[in-house]
């Protein structure tokens, strides 16, 4: 079953969440560690669970695992064998799937909503690099390659029962090729991929985002696609582009409007002056039917969106 359609079918928008690494950094984290979000994996997995509950309580629909850069290559630099890596990648989708259920046993958080469902981050080659390249998309290894290094964290996800796949920050079509083929291995799995773009009609690596959009077209485990971790001004153009292009649905879940330096990995510049919510609204009349927020988004950006799309009627 696909479960993003299993909603829309009976709801207009799926709300996702938002950005873990700043809550994380809010309730104290460092995060300045190539591991990022994985290393509190690691360290202290209930504050995960923690920023996942805050998320479900302002109304998000769906929760997207700490496992963005949680990977085997990346553990095992830190000298974790291959069974402890495993294992964390595993704990990243039993803690989400541990808050959603303890949030859904009360009665009071089950009016005009549906049970929220858990998305198995899989972040793009480029992160496990940790030197920004996956906002640029140039690695200089082929598509087999990258089906090699996705494949055992995209199987220990499916097995530890996530509900659907979120391929995101994907930088280039070559990477999203890799996956789909991939995918065909675990036939009865679903994913979105979401990509990173450089400007309102091309991803990071320079790919017009309608061609990306054209070729995902076609696959059916590919249960929607879109764009995120990127700019808020590049959003509405790109959902333009896509929606010419895929009968798919589209998911949008951009930065909060800041600006992120791959170099110095700080953030610089205000957030959208608009707020976050009204912003969304507008993604969500060009076409977006799942929403949420990436880099710096806050479970108060989440409950912006929420508090508008829960009065909306299904078409």
């Amino acid at each position: 079953m696909n479960p993003i359609q299993h909603i829309l079918d009976t709801y207009p928008l799926i709300v996702l969440d938002g950005a873990m690494a700043t809550e994380l950094e809010r309730k104290g984290c460092d995060l300045n560690d190539s591991l990022w979000s994985a290393k509190i994996l690691m360290e202290e997995p209930e504050l995960i669970k923690q920023v996942h509950t805050d998320y479900f309580a302002a109304g998000a629909d769906c929760a997207i695992t700490a496992s963005y850069q949680s990977t085997f290559e990346g553990f095992a630099a830190r000298g974790l064998s291959e069974a402890e890596a495993r294992r964390l990648i595993e704990l990243s989708v039993s803690i989400a799937a541990e808050a959603r259920d303890e949030f859904w046993s009360l009665k009071e958080n089950r009016l005009n909503r549906p049970k929220p469902i858990i998305a198995a981050s899989i972040g793009p080659y480029g992160a496990y690099l940790a030197d920004g390249s996956e906002y640029r998309g140039n690695y200089a290894i082929s598509e087999d390659e990258l089906i090699e290094f996705h494949r055992p964290r995209m199987k220990a996800l499916i097995e530890a029962g996530a509900d659907v796949l979120a391929c995101e920050t994907i930088p280039c079509l070559t990477e999203a090729k890799a996956i789909v083929r991939l995918l065909k291995e675990f036939p009865e799995t679903y994913a979105w991929i979401s990509f990173s773009a450089k400007d309102g009609l091309h991803i990071s690596d320079g790919t017009p985002a309608s061609d990306c959009a054209s070729w995902l077209d076609e696959h059916r485990q590919i249960a929607a696609l879109g764009i995120n971790c990127t700019p808020l001004q590049h959003i509405p153009s790109l959902i333009e582009e896509l929606k010419k292009n895929t009968s798919k649905p589209i998911i949008v879940y951009p930065n909060s409007g800041e600006q992120y330096d791959p170099e110095t990995k700080t953030w610089n510049g205000a957030a959208c002056a608009e707020s976050y919510g009204a912003s969304a609204r507008t993604w969500h009349e060009k076409g977006a039917r799942l929403i949420g927020g990436c880099c710096r988004t806050k479970p108060e950006d989440i409950q912006e969106i929420a508090a508008w799309a829960r009065s909306l009627k299904t078409t």
